[in-house]
């Protein structure tokens, strides 16, 4: 994620997303990544 420079052209794996989607993912990874960090508040 830290590459700065061609972000916007180079589509690497998937095509385009919507800000909508991007929020959405950005949001599961830092979930998942503060479940495993914390496994009690983990699961609601």
């Amino acid at each position: 994620m830290s590459k700065g420079k061609n972000n916007k052209k180079s589509g690497k794996n998937k095509p385009a997303k919507t800000v909508k989607e991007k929020k959405q993912a950005k949001r599961e990874k830092r979930e998942e990544k503060e479940r495993k960090e914390n496994p009690k508040i983990s699961d609601l």
